[in-house]
């Protein structure tokens, strides 16, 4: 939680009891506050979840496969799969965009995004291009340390990032932010 979020919410601690001089509804005020953080978190992520598998993810072959400069790789392990990454070219800026990247929870730890990572890596080197990019809202400090092992340089952060399906409500704004961070992998001078 940032200083600025933990200032207003003991803010609001200090208001609510002046307001009502009620230690139990005081008490009662940050119970009220975690439950709409989750609320609004929960809400964020099943419409981005729903954004996602209408839009590139309900049809991979047409936009991953097709393209040329992109792709789609699945990791199989004992007839399961535990993973996936997807990789999108841009000939604008000859950069290729690692996307997608998912490790079933039960697989991590194991290299499998390591691999995945890789093969998104070999791929961006055997089609030409100059760097490949991402961007990831985690939150984990291992997909940081992952991206960083593989190469990426870390270039920048989005405050209060917004993610696709979000409705930018007001209280939607308030309980749930994100952080978006940027990452470079230079490959070879343009």
């Amino acid at each position: 939680m940032s200083r600025y979020r933990l200032f207003l919410f003991l803010i609001s601690i200090v208001i609510c009891f002046v307001v009502t001089k009620s230690l139990l509804l005081t008490c009662c005020l940050p119970i009220f506050l975690m439950g709409m953080r989750y609320y609004f978190s929960r809400k964020v992520i099943l419409n981005y979840l729903d954004c996602a598998l209408h839009t590139d993810m309900s049809d991979i072959e047409q936009y991953y496969m097709k393209p040329p400069g992109s792709c789609f790789w699945v990791a199989v392990l004992d007839g399961n799969v535990v993973g996936i990454v997807a990789a999108r070219g841009n000939e604008e800026d000859n950069t290729l965009e690692l996307r997608r990247m998912s490790v079933d929870s039960k697989y991590r730890g194991k290299g499998i995004a390591k691999a995945l990572g890789r093969k998104v890596l070999e791929f961006a080197m055997l089609n030409n291009y100059s760097s490949v990019v991402l961007g990831t809202t985690a939150v984990k400090v291992a997909a940081h340390k992952l991206y960083e092992s593989l190469g990426f340089k870390h270039v920048g952060i989005v405050e209060h990032y917004t993610l696709p399906g979000m409705t930018h409500s007001l209280l939607e704004r308030m309980f749930f932010q994100l952080r978006y961070h940027r990452y470079r992998l230079q490959l070879r001078e343009e």
